[in-house]
């Protein structure tokens, strides 16, 4: 195997997904006072799909969106753009943590998703949406156990799931690890994340929400029966707020005891040559995942270059949040080691781009809520990387619990209930660096999980791929 190095020779360190001649100017920032029925702290995803949702609902509602950088700049402009039906981070997750309501929440997820394709359709949003499913692989016998049993499980919910064994996966995608797979055929998409939330404003401007970019909120207050918001240069008094910051330092001190930012790391190759795409097969263009604990995620882009991120997961002392944790060599050699490993096929390829971001993950692994203020404060948070499409069912709990009113959504306990907070420094760093070594150790004994992840497991805390 050749020197990964050289595969960057003329890689650019920013994320793919921005670097697009198609990304649109932002719009301008709030430079004056004003009021609104709802303001909405954040332009990610569920920042957008919440302004969206509210002016669909009640075309009338006065609608602004503060954004502090530009739309989509952050964790939604930086991920591998796979889109789930899956509202739980996966089923096992849900079936572990909301047993008696995993019926439901399924349900719900594939209404979801049906719901964001037809948003697509009638908005005319072009993000090389790809319903291709997902395709697990297996790298280690057990792994190959593990999915076996995950078989059953994703029959009885309704999952269109195929098992592979090693010719049919290697033929499916070639690579020399794969010791077997399973094909979800139903539920899955893979899309390009920027464009999908360009679209979003769009459609959101063309519905008449204000959106302000470069406006960071600063203060956060009621006054009266009002909720004021303050910017740099301006302010908003607004009758609600949707709080969709996630990652980011909250407005309101008690979600922080919630969350912790982690930093992911990404990288695309060139595009691939025809010859290229001969010798990996990827006819059906899954997105991809391998079954470790630290696994890879990656998928084939529109114009055939391949997306290869995870694995690393990095957080940093006291919620550490900085530019310069973007740019990880290490991570990006480690990756490209890896890549290079899993197709060897490809050697002599070059990554165009390289990246980082913070994901927001909470210890349930999957989204949560709450309210503030007497209820004209509402926020969503948590959703540890498969935000893709969880999202917009989350802006759709956030307008529920702005409504006042109780309704279906609201009644559920996976909209009631709350993540085990993590503990105060430094016992969350010890534990999180714990947790990572822990996990790492797991990879390398055949999954066995040691005392710590056993204790993790037994107070339900515990966390696999």
């Amino acid at each position: 195997m050749g020197d990964a190095r050289r595969a960057f020779a003329a890689t650019r360190f920013t994320p793919f997904w921005l670097d697009d001649p198609r990304r649109p100017e932002p719009c301008e920032a709030l430079v004056h006072s004003t009021t609104c029925d709802l303001a909405v702290v954040g332009g990610g995803f569920t920042g957008l799909w919440t302004a969206f949702l509210a002016k669909e609902r009640n075309p009338a509602a006065e609608v602004v969106l503060l954004e502090s950088q530009e739309i989509g700049w952050a964790a939604t402009g930086r991920n591998g753009g796979f889109c789930l039906a899956s509202l739980t981070h996966g089923l096992s997750n849900g079936l572990e943590r909301f047993p008696n309501e995993i019926e439901r929440l399924e349900k719900l997820g594939y209404e979801n998703f049906e719901g964001l394709q037809q948003t697509l359709a009638r908005y005319r949003i072009d993000c090389d949406f790809e319903p291709t499913g997902t395709l697990n692989v297996a790298l280690e016998p057990y792994q190959m156990e593990d999915l076996r049993a995950g078989m059953a499980t994703a029959a009885r919910f309704g999952e269109d799931a195929l098992l592979l064994d090693q010719d049919q996966v290697r033929a499916e995608v070639a690579s020399p690890t794969y010791l077997g797979g399973v094909w979800t055929r139903n539920g899955g998409a893979v899309l390009n994340p920027a464009r999908l939330a360009w679209g979003l404003k769009a459609a959101c401007l063309s519905l008449g929400v204000r959106i302000h970019e470069h406006s960071p909120v600063v203060d956060l207050r009621r006054e009266g029966r009002s909720v004021k918001l303050g910017t740099p240069y301006g302010q908003v008094q607004a009758r609600t707020v949707a709080l969709a910051t996630n990652a980011f330092s909250p407005l309101l001190r008690r979600i922080a005891h919630y969350i912790v930012p982690v930093y992911d790391y990404v990288l695309v190759t060139e595009p691939l040559t025809r010859a290229q795409m001969t010798a990996i097969g990827w006819k059906h263009r899954q997105g991809l995942g391998d079954n470790g604990n630290q696994f890879h995620y990656y998928r084939l882009t529109a114009d055939n270059r391949i997306l290869w991120g995870g694995y690393d997961a990095v957080y940093h002392y006291n919620n550490g949040l900085r530019d310069e944790l973007d740019n990880r060599p290490e991570s990006f050699l480690k990756l490209a080691g890896h890549f290079f490993t899993t197709f060897p096929q490809l050697e002599g390829l070059r990554f165009s781009h390289a990246w980082g971001g913070a994901i927001d993950t909470c210890s349930r692994f999957c989204v949560f809520w709450g309210r503030a203020m007497d209820g004209q404060v509402a926020y969503a948070a948590g959703y540890t990387g498969l935000g893709v499409g969880a999202s917009r069912f989350g802006a759709a709990v956030l307008l529920d619990l702005l409504s006042g009113r109780e309704t279906e959504l609201t009644r559920l306990h996976f909209v009631k209930s709350k993540p085990v907070p993590f503990p105060p420094e430094p016992l969350r760093y010890i534990g999180i660096q714990l947790t990572r070594w822990s996990l790492d150790q797991a990879d390398q004994h055949q999954g066995r999980r040691n005392l710590w992840l056993r204790a993790l497991d037994r107070l339900g805390l515990g966390y696999d791929s």
